[in-house]
C-alpha cells in the first residue's frame, strides 16, 4: 500500500496557502519524480528545474511522448507515465492547466500510486486535485518544486533573495 501524506492539519484545502512543513515534508521523503512535460531544451523551465533536483540526489524520470528514447541530463525519456518501471513519489507537472486531468488518470493508473501531484507554476486544475485527493494522493498546486526546495534549505538567500529568514546558520531541508 502507498503511503500518502497526510496534509489535512497542515494546509488550507483551497490550495491557496502549504504550510512549510508540508512542503518540507514532501521533499524530505520523496526521491523519485516523474517529471511530465520534461523538455530537451537548456532555457525552458522544466530543464531547469530536472538539473537542480538530479544535483540534490533526487530521481527524475523525464517523459516526453516528443523527445521518448532521447536523453535529458542523462536520464532516457519515456513517452509516458505508464513507460516507467519503478514506483513514483511525484508526478510533476509541467503541462497545461487544462491537460493536467488527463495526466492525473495517468498518475491514477500506475502501481503503486505515487504519493503526490504536484502542478508546476501556473499550474493549477482544481478538478484534478479533487481527482487526486479522493484517491489518497496529496497535491501541490501552482508552486516549483526546485523553488520551494532552494527556500526551504536556504539558499534563495545565498543568492541575495529576501526569504524573510534571518541566520547564520546552513540550513537543512
Amino acid at each position: 500500500m502507498t503511503e500518502t501524506i497526510s496534509n489535512t492539519a497542515l494546509f488550507d484545502h483551497s490550495h491557496d496557502f502549504y504550510a512549510d512543513a508540508y512542503i518540507r515534508h514532501i521533499l524530505r521523503t520523496c526521491r523519485t519524480f516523474a517529471m511530465v512535460g520534461a523538455s530537451t531544451n537548456w532555457n525552458r523551465p522544466s530543464y531547469f528545474a530536472m538539473q537542480y533536483m538530479l544535483k540534490k540526489g533526487m530521481n527524475v524520470v523525464p517523459v516526453n511522448p516528443g523527445a521518448a528514447g532521447q536523453e535529458i541530463l542523462g536520464r532516457m525519456v519515456v513517452a509516458s507515465l505508464a513507460d516507467i518501471h519503478e514506483p513514483v513519489d511525484v508526478v510533476q507537472i509541467f503541462r497545461r492547466s487544462d491537460q493536467v486531468p488527463s495526466v492525473v488518470e495517468a498518475a491514477l493508473n500506475l502501481l503503486p500510486l505515487p504519493k503526490v501531484i504536484w502542478m508546476q507554476l501556473g499550474v493549477v486544475n482544481e478538478e484534478a486535485a479533487h481527482m487526486a485527493e479522493a484517491a489518497g494522493l496529496s497535491v501541490v498546486m501552482n508552486r516549483c518544486p526546485k523553488i520551494e526546495h532552494a527556500r526551504l534549505s536556504g539558499e534563495l538567500g545565498w543568492n541575495g533573495i529576501n526569504t524573510r529568514v534571518i541566520t547564520s546558520k546552513k540550513k537543512t531541508l
